[in-house]
């Protein structure tokens, strides 16, 4: 091939996102700083739990909460692309698909956007009732790291509450601009029944268990590169020795078929952890809570080598 026309060709794969198999999971803030999600598109939160507006009221072409929903899509301040809080205004989202975690590296992102950079109070909560203070944003395009000593890395995060701080009350848009919100250390967390995979003490997937894993498989092709988790348990029925066994058994049956069904989806590493009837979720003192300890939850992180720098630090 012509080196002039070799060369026009790198440029258009470049354009295209095809020569850069990363690009799709960068995305641009409206000052130019990117914001690399792990999980790719899967990581924004999708749906408005209240807006409470402040005063000063934004003019009412910003005051649309779901324009903060999904990727960033800033055009410019004069495009209602964005939604304005209003002088110490409120903006409480959550993550339907996913939910994030204080991993390392930093946890979250807020798309804040606007000639003005006005900073906000940022909280984050399980269930939408306990909120944990998450930090400050400056305004602007921000990545937070969450302390440890603030916000428990063992709890899985799906509400975000962000609140104006009362910088800027003035103009058409008073108050933080809000594009979207990101999960960087997104999480995806499934927990199946174990009576759905298995009959009573076997670890051989039943045949209607298909339907199940072809929903997870379809839940985690989105992601197309991460670390799978998964972990088995059992009520207390039984020896102790003997429930090990079968949870660990359990397991690699899910992990076996699930590797299958996502050999060609794209790059996953695999973890199996068997816990047996260490850790119920709810006392073992009926058939009915008996039921729901026997599970496997399956968690989708981000890959291992996203990890590696941050271990270094």
């Amino acid at each position: 091939m012509n080196p002039r026309l070799f060369y026009i060709f790198l440029l258009l794969l470049a354009y295209t996102g095809f020569a850069q198999p990363e690009q799709k999971f960068n995305y641009t803030g409206s000052d130019g700083k990117r914001i690399y999600l792990p999980l790719g598109k899967v990581s924004f939160a999708d749906s408005i739990v209240e807006f409470r507006m402040g005063f000063p009221k934004p003019k009412t072409i910003f005051r649309d909460s779901t324009q903060a929903l999904h990727k960033p899509n800033y055009q410019g301040y004069n495009s209602p692309d964005f939604v304005s809080l209003g002088c110490k205004g409120s903006l409480t989202l959550k993550f339907n698909n996913n939910g994030f975690m204080n991993l390392l590296g930093p946890d979250l992102a807020i798309f804040e956007v606007g000639p003005a950079r006005e900073r906000s109070l940022v909280e984050v909560s399980e269930d939408g009732v306990e909120w944990f203070v998450a930090g400050m944003t400056k305004g602007g395009t921000t990545k937070m790291d969450f302390d440890n000593s603030k916000v428990d890395p063992n709890k899985i995060f799906y509400y975000v509450r962000i609140s104006d701080l009362k910088d800027e009350c003035t103009g058409k848009s008073a108050g933080a601009d809000i594009d979207a919100v990101a999960a960087i250390n997104s999480v995806i967390k499934l927990t199946v029944n174990g009576d759905v995979f298995f009959d009573v003490d076997k670890y051989t997937l039943k045949p209607s268990a298909k339907k199940t894993l072809d929903s997870i498989a379809g839940t985690i092709k989105i992601v197309e590169k991460a670390t799978i988790l998964i972990e088995g348990h059992t009520d207390n029925d039984g020896e102790e020795e003997y429930n090990m066994e079968l949870s660990r058994n359990r397991c690699n049956s899910v992990h076996m078929k699930l590797k299958e069904l996502l050999a060609s989806a794209g790059e996953f590493q695999f973890e199996v952890r068997a816990y047996g009837e260490s850790q119920p979720k709810v006392e073992n003192s009926s058939d009915e809570n008996k039921q729901v300890n026997r599970r496997v939850e399956i968690m989708v992180f981000p890959p291992s080598d996203y990890f590696e720098s941050f271990a270094e630090e």
